[in-house]
This record gives C-alpha cells, sequence and structure tokens, in this order.
C-alpha cells in the first residue's frame, strides 16, 4: 500500500514539474538554506586566560632570578644571546604576578627580580663602552702595538674613563646587593681599560694598580 501511495504521488508532481521546465525556470528545491545562527545571535569573541596558583607565581620568580644572576654579565656573547629570550620571561612574569603583588613575599620577590634587571641593564651599557673605549686604545697603537696603520686616537679619553668610574661607583651605592655582578662587569671593565690607558679610580688597588 504504501509503494502504491507513493507512485500515486510522484505521478501528480511530474506534470508541474515539467511545466515548470518548459517555462525556463528551475524546479524549486525540496530545501531551504537557514540562515547561519552567527547572523542572528552576533558575534562572540572567544578568550582564554592561563591561571597560575601563588605557588607556581613564586616558582617561576625564584627560577627567573636564580638563572639571571648565576649567568656571566662580563660575556656580552652570552648576554646577546640569551637578552631576548629574558625579556620575554619578564613580560610575561608581568603579567602572571598581577594578582598576588599584595602579598609581601610575592611583592618582594617581584621588588629583588626587577632590580636584577635595571641592574643588569646599566652594567651592560657600562661595560659595553668600556669595551668600546678599550678597543679604540688598541687601534690606536698600531698593528701588533707597533703603530704601524695605527688609527686615531680618542682625545678626551680621561673624561670617557673618569665618569665610567663614577658610574661604577654610584651603582654600588645604589645597589649594594648585587656588588659581585657590579664587579664582574664594571669593575673588571675598569681594569682591562687600565692596562691600555693610565687613570685613576677608587677600588683601582683591588686589581694591584
Amino acid at each position: 500500500m504504501a509503494l502504491r501511495a507513493a507512485r500515486t504521488l510522484l505521478r501528480a508532481s511530474a506534470p508541474r514539474i515539467a511545466t515548470g521546465a518548459a517555462r525556463g525556470l528551475a524546479p524549486a528545491p525540496l530545501w531551504r538554506a537557514q540562515p547561519a545562527m552567527a547572523a542572528v545571535a552576533g558575534t562572540r569573541s572567544y578568550i582564554s586566560v592561563v591561571k597560575y596558583t601563588r605557588d607556581d607565581v613564586v616558582e617561576k620568580l625564584d627560577a627567573y632570578r636564580a638563572e639571571v644572576f648565576s649567568t656571566n654579565w662580563a660575556d656580552y656573547l652570552n648576554l646577546v644571546y640569551n637578552g631576548p629570550f629574558w625579556e620575554c620571561e619578564f613580560e610575561k612574569l608581568t603579567g602572571i604576578v598581577q594578582p598576588y603583588l599584595h602579598e609581601p613575599e610575592v611583592g618582594q620577590k617581584w621588588a629583588e627580580v626587577q632590580e636584577l634587571m635595571d641592574v643588569l641593564y646599566q652594567c651592560e651599557d657600562v661595560r659595553d663602552h668600556l669595551n668600546e673605549l678599550a678597543e679604540l686604545c688598541t687601534r690606536a697603537s698600531g698593528f701588533m702595538g707597533t703603530g704601524w696603520a695605527a688609527e686615531e686616537k680618542v682625545d678626551n679619553m680621561d673624561a670617557h674613563a673618569a665618569l665610567c668610574a663614577e658610574a661604577y661607583e654610584a651603582i654600588l651605592v645604589k645597589h649594594p646587593k648585587f656588588k659581585p655582578k657590579i664587579e664582574q662587569t664594571i669593575g673588571h671593565g675598569l681594569a682591562v681599560l687600565r692596562q691600555k690607558h693610565k687613570f685613576k679610580w677608587g677600588t683601582m688597588h683591588r686589581y694591584f694598580f
């Protein structure tokens, strides 16, 4: 019975489909596209937030400080390679530490990390200038110190050396907890420059000058 009813329905609809085709009109589709849900409900942004617990933040702060502090700051190539990664991690720490800054322990650790990076940048700048001055002194002495193919000397070398020594003393006074790192960078840089140009500074006796 069901098969006979289906045949009857097809016969009844066949003339109308043929008539529409004869008129050049496309047959009506058996289904109709529904409007997109986004157009009806509107757009909705997707936000994903990675949450860190207090212990995770403290662990990351300790690990970051230990890594940066234990690195040889006098090795400029090491700083060139690792500096961008430290800056990226520091920016990440700046965000995840915010919910816990009101706690004294976390706030103190974060302040130490900030001071650590400030001292690193200051020492790096002064040491780079000392390295450039030492390089200019070497070039001014000529090939192998013989005077052949010598370049021009720096006329105000005494002023440069005095300014570097003043920066060294000022950083030591402002950041006494980082004295080993300051000596590792600026102190040794002054000693290297002292071998190429004669000048005086407060702690030159530590290097037997």
